[in-house]
């Protein structure tokens, strides 16, 4: 079994790739494969709405210049997706929504191919707006008709400078009962 995340942050290694390592602590320790892809430093443009994923039927985006494609085939192969954001103006960063929306409107065209397969948000924030990111990364999972498992709290955790979600040990805490559901999930489903 595996597990893909996917980090919007424009830091990489930052607040929130702590918080997705936290989640797959738990994950490894039940023997879950973990990848990890961070989006800093890639250009990754919006939808276009041409509808061509839908025309070609193949599980890409007819968009080729950046990233997107891969990180699709990335969440086909996988059993569980973690979809990660810092919090910017109260929602994900703009390449975290460039990623959904077209990995969203692919996986719709082609027979919502990430049906049933677990997903999870994990949501880094300064002070406030993390629900309104949490939800965003939610909306995509469930209108895919994918399971999403719960944790002790919602899915972020709270730190401003580089490695402070260390000390949110409430977030922390959510962060590795997240993953420890994720797998009891994932044994279930592949049971």
């Amino acid at each position: 079994m595996k597990v893909a995340a996917f980090n919007g942050s424009a830091r990489k290694d930052g607040n929130t790739a702590i918080l997705v390592r936290q989640v797959f602590a738990a994950l490894e320790a039940e023997g879950i494969e973990t990848e990890l892809v961070q989006l800093a430093g890639q250009t990754i443009r919006g939808c276009t709405a041409c509808g061509k994923c839908r025309e070609n039927q193949n599980q890409r985006c007819v968009i080729t210049s950046d990233i997107v494609n891969d990180c699709i085939a990335k969440m086909v192969a996988a059993d569980g997706i973690i979809l990660a954001s810092p919090t910017y103006f109260a929602d994900i960063t703009s390449e975290m929504k460039a990623l959904i929306d077209r990995a969203g409107y692919v996986s719709r065209s082609n027979g919502d191919m990430l049906k049933r397969k677990i997903g999870a948000a994990v949501v880094a924030v300064r002070r406030a707006g993390s629900i309104h990111a949490f939800d965003s990364i939610n909306h995509f999972f469930l209108i895919g008709q994918m399971i999403v498992p719960g944790s002790i709290y919602w899915n972020m955790g709270i730190g401003r400078a580089i490695g402070e979600v260390n000390q949110d040990e409430e977030g922390m805490k959510t962060m590795q009962i997240l993953g420890q559901n994720m797998a009891w999930l994932l044994e279930k489903l592949n049971a």
